[in-house]
């Protein structure tokens, strides 16, 4: 079994505040650790399941973060940004058996988490065909086109919500709730342990169950926090300016869409 696992931080157990996420900031050091204990955690299930190959992007910030001499021997990890559309799963393709996306967060716009967003801080909200969209549903559109399922999900509970409403077969663990400014979270090594246990019984499932199908065309809407940007990335081709600083985009292609945020988020 090959498996693919993207990582971010703001979904992680205990995390509450930017400055927690931020590497130059004295409180990131507990946070990146507790990154890379969940990382491993997702691995161990994954080899628990069966795999005996895994790639690991490094999602956050920086590319970064996890401590690499705490991989497992069979895992491989992408580092840094190359600068390619499918971003978070940079380096997936079809010879990939499932997608475990691990300290995840709530979209744009949502409440779930005091670190919501979806991409960049420049966005207020972001739209797929209508439908408000995290990064948990940007990078599983993105698996989709390769024929890859998302497997299982870490991260806050109104994220897992949603994943609930993409395809219940998929495995959730939910790390915290957001509560205004603050979150109430499970412990780290809680979290640790719903992480390995959720991905090993998840990879042991019918993953073909866990496929989502993909509409025939897609309406990408970006309303950004500031309305020089809305202006500036109307300039995108194929962009409009809709006005109340949003810009729309439509195409038969998700590997547009993703190339289009790319592209209209560059600060």
């Amino acid at each position: 079994m090959k498996v693919y696992i993207s990582a971010d931080i703001e979904g992680t157990a205990g995390i509450t505040h930017w400055d927690e996420a931020d590497r130059n900031n004295p409180a990131y050091p507990e946070f990146r650790e507790e990154m890379t204990r969940e990382v491993v955690a997702a691995c161990e299930g994954a080899i628990a399941a069966g795999a005996t190959d895994i790639l690991i992007k490094d999602a956050h910030d920086s590319g970064r973060n996890i401590y690499v001499n705490q991989l497992p021997e069979c895992a491989r990890i992408v580092r840094g940004w190359s600068g390619h559309p499918y971003s978070m799963v940079q380096e997936l393709d079809e010879s990939f058996d499932a997608l475990v996306l691990v300290g995840y967060h709530s979209r744009a716009g949502a409440e779930g988490n005091p670190l919501a967003h979806t991409m960049s801080l420049n966005v207020a909200e972001m739209r797929i065909n209508g439908e408000p969209a995290s990064e948990f549903m940007l990078h599983t559109y993105a698996a989709a086109t390769l024929g890859v399922p998302v497997a299982f999900v870490s991260g806050d509970e109104g994220l897992c919500a949603d994943v609930r409403k993409v395809n219940p077969k998929i495995g959730i663990y939910a790390t915290s709730r957001g509560v205004g400014p603050s979150t109430v979270s499970v412990s780290p090594a809680r979290a640790q342990r719903g992480i390995r246990e959720g991905v090993n019984t998840a990879l042991q499932e019918d993953l073909a169950s866990m496929k989502i199908r993909l509409p025939n065309a897609f309406t990408l809407q970006i309303k950004y926090t500031n309305p020089v940007n809305a202006y500036q990335a109307s300039f995108y081709p194929g962009a409009k300016h809709l006005g109340d600083r949003t810009i729309g985009f439509e195409t038969g292609d998700f590997f547009e869409v993703m190339r289009a945020v790319k592209f209209t988020l560059r600060d």
